[in-house]
């Protein structure tokens, strides 16, 4: 009986304490306050369920967005290091309210620091104020929410605005120009933000019309002192800042600035890394309408290849952005010979899509045959079958030329060092895998036999490749043809 008593206790002694941790656990989550609006996850499986009951809550996520609690500018450390009547506006500035005040205010204080007895010495010490002064105009969004001329306008009436629209108004080789300029180098060490405001005003304002170029200026007077560093660094930050401001600037952007935008893919990434469908669209558009070019021949491919590291759809944003322009494709057929295909799926999908709607030249038949065979990569086996049916006679051609010159051209050791004669190789087994690989494809199909017919007709017969040195693959050849 001893025995039986402590056997049931041990068993209830079990149970209790593994129901004590479920309790608690239930207890707490009852309580906690999640970051979901208390409601519960729930697979696709249990929305039925739910929804018989009547109790489906919604589940989703909030962004979480910056709060910013707003403190008294103090600029206690710098105003006493200014001559009496540059501190009195610095003063007026920090205990004015109203946007009006303060542009009178910043004009005033322009127009001390042109005057010929400005001290020059007291310029860091200015922009350290204003840098303080004016940090609440750096948060928040700075293009309108509705773009209109009106809205435009408003939104570059702003105290800092001040200083650019005094350097629209003068002529670059004027002292004051350079002065300005100056305080806004001291500014942009304080305030890096400064820079891509300064191309927001230069494309949103009336009164700097026509001055963009006016930034390569101050590019130039910054601690970086070059274009390419400063536009880049600015277009970063707006792009982490405002993503609506970094697609309203990209067409000014790449017409004012080619040599900067252009020769890479540097400002392309910044700008597919963020977008979304809307925004990639929007830009198509510009493109189609001449407001935007993005890509030109020289570099185009050298871009396209650097894409190819990007995320999925930073490299379908990029393709598509890339055939909206009007450059042909045989200026980037080349990239073939660096695609992979397990890789790089995404750039062979957009150029089998491309290559499709095109009629072969023998330079892309060439290059599609340059890839390396393997039994589970379709690509060069698909669009050779889709030419074969639309364009036969032309493919036909392409491949007797080019059995032809591979056939007759003298076979030279290749240095292993040169990367672009490795990728340029094209041998006759490897054109011959592909065509035995759209042989078995076509096989037993009408198209077989009227593609082979006509490929047989070009090639004027076997005898024509009768001196064929490519060992068992000739076989191959007489099969297709």
């Amino acid at each position: 009986n001893k025995i039986i008593q402590i056997v049931n206790f041990c068993s209830s002694r079990t149970k209790m304490e593994e129901s004590l941790p479920l309790e608690m656990d239930n207890h707490v989550l009852d309580k906690e306050d999640g970051c979901y609006d208390n409601t519960d996850a729930t697979f696709s499986d249990d929305e039925e369920e739910l929804n018989n009951k009547g109790k489906k809550r919604e589940f989703r996520f909030h962004q979480l967005k910056e709060t910013y609690i707003e403190e008294p500018a103090d600029i206690t450390p710098f105003v006493d290091q200014l001559d009496e009547t540059l501190k009195e506006r610095v003063l007026q500035l920090q205990k004015g309210s109203d946007t009006e005040t303060h542009c009178e205010v910043m004009q005033e204080i322009v127009d001390l620091i042109l005057e010929e007895d400005f001290e020059s010495e007291q310029m860091s010490t200015l922009a350290s104020c204003l840098a303080e002064l004016f940090k609440g105009h750096f948060r928040g969004d700075v293009l309108p929410e509705e773009i209109t001329e009106e809205s435009l306008e408003e939104s570059v009436c702003k105290p800092v605005c001040l200083i650019f629209r005094n350097l629209c108004q003068m002529q670059e080789d004027n002292s004051s120009f350079s002065v300005l300029l100056d305080l806004l180098a001291e500014l942009y060490q304080k305030q890096p933000k400064i820079g891509y405001h300064l191309l927001y005003y230069l494309k949103a304002s009336k009164a700097a019309a026509g001055k963009m170029s006016l930034y390569e200026s101050f590019a130039q007077a910054t601690a970086l002192g070059d274009l390419h560093t400063c536009l880049m660094m600015d277009m970063k930050a707006c792009q982490e800042d405002d993503v609506r401001l970094l697609c309203y600037l990209t067409p000014s952007i790449y017409s004012e600035f080619p040599d900067e935008t252009l020769r890479s893919g540097e400002l392309l990434n910044m700008i597919v890394a963020v977008i979304d469908s809307a925004q990639l669209q929007e830009l198509m558009c510009h493109v189609m309408m001449g407001n935007l070019v993005m890509f030109r021949k020289d570099s185009v491919l050298n871009i396209l290849i650097q894409s190819l590291d990007w995320e999925t759809f930073e490299q379908y944003s990029t393709w598509q952005l890339f055939l909206v322009h009007s450059i042909p494709l045989e200026t980037i057929i080349p990239i073939l010979q660096h695609l992979k295909y397990k890789e790089h799926p995404e750039a062979l999908s957009c150029l089998l899509l491309q290559l499709r709607r095109e009629k072969p030249s023998e330079e892309m038949v060439k290059m599609v045959l340059s890839r390396p065979y393997h039994l589970e990569d379709q690509f060069t086996t698909s669009i050779l079958r889709h030419w074969a049916a639309k364009h036969d006679d032309l493919l036909g051609e392409h491949i007797k030329a080019l059995l032809i010159k591979n056939n007759s051209m003298p076979r030279k050791r290749q240095s292993l060092r040169s990367s672009s004669s490795k990728l340029a190789q094209l041998t006759l087994e490897q054109m011959l895998e592909h065509l035995d690989s759209l042989r078995l494809n076509l096989s037993n199909t009408k198209n077989n036999c009227e593609f082979n017919i006509k490929l047989l007709h070009h090639s004027g017969g076997h005898n024509s490749f009768s001196g064929l040195k490519c060992s068992g693959a000739w076989e191959t050849c007489l099969c297709l043809l």
